[in-house]
């Protein structure tokens, strides 16, 4: 099963206007199908392999002489160094589009493309599938899409989820973690990935996470930022605008694909999380990350945040654009409560900048109300 990405036609510009187009983003998200389906006509070499790699390592001119049109290289953080050569390269030779480069952690290689490419490289984040790529926007059952997640492979190869989720977790610790982290004890940052997802949708507490796994606060916040980096969570950051209230200060941390999140929480089927006391959470993790691959689809910055303060008055989502903020409550509910807008209406007393006010609930609708726009989650792109 071929899946057209959303994010197709903005790569295939970026390669019209850049030398050089990286495309980064979590293992098995698609970067490579992506990639070798846009350009079909390219040279296509990974670095995965352990010869080319040494081949890219060791004699980088020899190795960038094979592709004398450009190429695609795929899983380019393993040789970072190769970075200052393409640079030479593309300088010399004044084309755009000559080089797509691929990499699947943030860590090893964002710096030295900041610094060597600047100016040369179109960057481009590509997450799992969206939700509209999968279902084209017909309502599926929630639970059925909490459960199976977003990872391509899942619905190219049909591989069932907990297969793969365990599978990923597996490849994830044993290689990427060993690479970025000298951890001894690897059961120990385990615990404390499945502690994340147990706090997914929620206000991030180092503290208490140090705590629970029996590290320091500065182990913690390492192990937060290797996650970020491995596109496992993403935290989304209070707003920033001052209210002169008191504001919580803290990010609340999501996995970036529910499916994962599910996995983590020993959830075996989707008939769980009927009843499961996360599955708020899970579902405002589903849509958050719906968001963010929408801004990311369109190369733009993800500029989301949440507002709450100490008194509990809280808005969900925020979406910080040109015309002012649009704010979105989460609601994993069937039926549309007044009780649902108050943290909209309460924050936009505060705020004469709202631009939309927009309720998410676990239905297909799409209705007008008096202060607020009601959604179906298969209509999030609506927004």
């Amino acid at each position: 099963m071929l899946i057209n990405r959303q994010i197709q036609p903005l790569l295939i510009e970026m390669a019209g206007s850049f030398p050089v187009v990286t495309v980064t983003g979590p293992r098995q998200s698609g970067k490579t199908t992506l990639v070798q389906m846009v350009f079909p006509d390219k040279d296509y070499v990974s670095l995965e392999d352990i010869d080319k790699r040494s081949f890219a390592k060791h004699d980088p001119r020899g190795f960038l002489s094979n592709f004398p049109h450009g190429a695609i290289i795929d899983e380019v953080q393993h040789v970072p160094e190769i970075l200052s050569y393409i640079q030479t390269i593309t300088d010399k030779q004044k084309k755009n589009g000559m080089f797509i480069l691929t990499g699947s952690n943030q860590f090893q290689y964002m710096k030295s493309i900041s610094q060597t490419l600047a100016g040369r490289t179109g960057l481009l984040k590509l997450l799992p599938f969206s939700y509209e790529e999968i279902y084209k926007n017909k309502y599926i059952n929630s639970n059925e899409v909490i459960f199976n997640g977003f990872y391509p492979r899942i619905f190219d190869q049909k591989i069932k989820p907990e297969l793969f989720y365990s599978a990923y977790l597996e490849t994830y610790v044993q290689r990427d973690v060993r690479l970025l982290l000298e951890i001894k004890d690897l059961m120990q940052f385990h615990t404390f990935v499945k502690l994340c997802a147990g706090r997914t949708g929620q206000i991030l507490n180092y503290n208490s996470l140090a705590n629970e796994v029996g590290v320091t606060n500065k182990t913690i916040k390492h192990w937060i930022s290797v996650l970020k980096a491995s596109y496992i969570i993403f935290l989304l950051n209070p707003f920033h605008k001052n209210f002169n209230k008191r504001i919580i200060k803290s990010p609340k941390i999501y996995f970036i694909d529910v499916g994962l999140a599910s996995h983590l929480l020993n959830i075996e089927n989707h008939k769980q999380l009927q009843t499961h006391p996360l599955r708020g959470e899970l579902f405002e993790t589903f849509i958050v990350a719906e968001f963010l691959k929408l801004r990311y689809n369109q190369g733009k910055q993800d500029n989301l945040y949440f507002f709450r303060d100490q008194s509990g008055n809280e808005v969900d989502l925020i979406l910080e654009t040109g015309n002012g903020q649009d704010i979105i409550e989460i609601k994993s509910g069937k039926t549309v409560q007044q009780k649902f807008f108050k943290g909209l209406n309460y924050y936009k007393k505060m705020d004469t900048n709202v631009h939309k006010s927009c309720l998410i609930i676990d239905d297909d609708i799409k209705e007008k109300r008096t202060d607020s726009i009601v959604y179906g989650y298969p209509f999030i792109n609506k927004i």
